[in-house]
């Protein structure tokens, strides 16, 4: 289980050190062996192997002729990439992805339970403003009655 949020810096070569309370899990349930990926909110999900399998299996069996999943499709697996992590822990994040979610040197990297999104670091602070700001839209049907 992957929570919270950790501000990391890629080093010279673009690679991406994951936080030492992540490596062991990551390499006992995969080997180390993860997928990154592009999301549509313009930031990269970061699967271990073994997680990523059936979510590929899942999205390729939805039909293509739908264009709004085709474009997901091309989106999400045309951009998956597997990535080892190497002995100190760290993933290479390709160009295109870097490219796609606008990296910079400083990034974020949180945890979303299976998954993590890396986020340029001006990007999540966005995020984050935007997801404090008071919205006068009320509360989407799915939190009625969720409390903290």
């Amino acid at each position: 289980m992957f929570r919270g949020s950790t501000q990391l810096s890629l080093d010279n070569k673009s690679r991406l050190a994951i936080p030492a309370k992540y490596r062991d899990e990551l390499f006992a349930s995969c080997g180390g062996n993860i997928v990154v990926t592009a999301d549509p909110s313009r930031c990269l999900l970061i699967y271990p192997q073994p997680v990523w399998e059936p979510i590929e299996e899942k999205l390729s069996s939805f039909s293509s002729f739908n264009m709004q999943i085709r474009s997901l499709q091309r989106l999400i697996i045309g951009n998956a990439c597997d990535v080892e992590m190497d002995s100190s822990g760290r993933i290479l994040i390709s160009a295109p992805l870097r490219q796609f979610a606008g990296l910079q040197k400083e990034v974020v990297l949180i945890g979303q339970g299976a998954k993590f999104e890396l986020w340029d670091k001006e990007k999540w602070d966005m995020q984050i403003d935007m997801a404090t700001a008071y919205k006068d839209g009320g509360t989407p049907p799915e939190l009625e009655g969720f409390s903290l």
